[in-house]
């Protein structure tokens, strides 16, 4: 579990709550309650205590030269203990993210330089009985349709991750 004061930024995907659901129906260790199904661009972002103005004036600006996106999710990558649902509509909107902060190595580098966008739906499933019936079971689900159209800036509390803002995509901020 990351340290209170962690922030990512992220696009939540009400849409694709069944997924959770279905893994939680499984085994509800595999789903951290409380987080919605999203997408994170960038995990780990700037930590709390070091977040600027101008950070936060940059997630905003990227949000907004990034168009809404409608998504067809349908397919589902398993790796050691590690169950998701790739998003490739939002693989040129995390790329973006990624190099405006070059210097953030996302998940601090477990999944390479370049992760694939993706919805987690399972951790921990380090059975491989387990893991298949998770994967089965979002086949069921799959394909799914829904649309991106914000970003969040989260920060994690001792309560769990909380929004710090929401950031339209495509709609310039301001004058």
């Amino acid at each position: 579990m990351p340290d209170p004061g962690t922030t990512a930024v992220v696009i939540v995907l009400p849409d694709a709550a069944p997924l959770l659901d279905a893994a939680w129906r499984i085994d509800p260790a595999l789903v951290r309650r409380g987080v919605p199904a999203h997408v994170s661009l960038l995990y780990p972002f700037v930590p709390e205590s070091a977040l600027t103005g101008q950070d936060e004036k940059n997630v905003r600006s990227l949000a907004a030269s990034c168009p809404v996106a409608d998504l067809l999710l349908e397919e589902v990558v398993t790796e050691s203990g590690f169950v998701a649902v790739t998003v490739p509509g939002l693989q040129a909107i995390a790329d973006a993210f990624r190099a405006q902060w070059p210097g953030l190595l996302p998940y601090r580098g477990r999944f390479g330089a370049r992760p694939a966008a993706h919805v987690t739906v399972a951790m921990g499933a380090d059975n491989p009985t387990t893991a298949a019936r998770v994967h089965a079971a979002l086949g069921s689900l799959l394909p799914l349709r829904t649309r991106a159209a914000a970003v969040q800036l989260v920060v994690l509390t001792e309560d769990g991750w909380r929004p710090r803002f929401t950031a339209p995509l495509g709609v310039p901020d301001g004058p």
